[in-house]
């Protein structure tokens, strides 16, 4: 699959927003020296859904990862830009990084 392809997809963005959580959370986890369950206790959810969470297994409602965000104090930010322009500026980057 070309770059440009795994751009267009559902399945990038949707693993980046996971993963970008996911990293979030376990940074969380670590600042506060927090396990899965201390973090499911203080969240008010089950052990099994922070499992999920850090397994990239759940696909969230955007109410929930707004929940999520807030409760380790984070803000979620969302913006939307011109798929064509993220296209060129990754090429262009990837490029700029390959002559390196």
């Amino acid at each position: 699959m070309k770059r440009e392809e795994l751009l267009n997809s559902k399945e990038y963005w949707l693993s980046k927003i996971q993963i970008d959580l996911f990293n979030e959370i376990e940074k969380y986890m670590q600042r506060n020296g927090l396990n899965r369950t201390q973090l499911a206790e203080k969240l008010g959810v089950s052990k099994g859904y922070i499992s999920q969470i850090l397994n990239g297994d759940a696909d969230h409602r955007i109410s929930k990862l707004v929940e999520l965000s807030l409760a380790i104090g984070m803000a979620p930010r969302l913006s939307f830009e011109e798929l064509d322009t993220l296209v060129i500026a990754d090429s262009i980057n990837r490029d700029e990084n390959t002559d390196k």
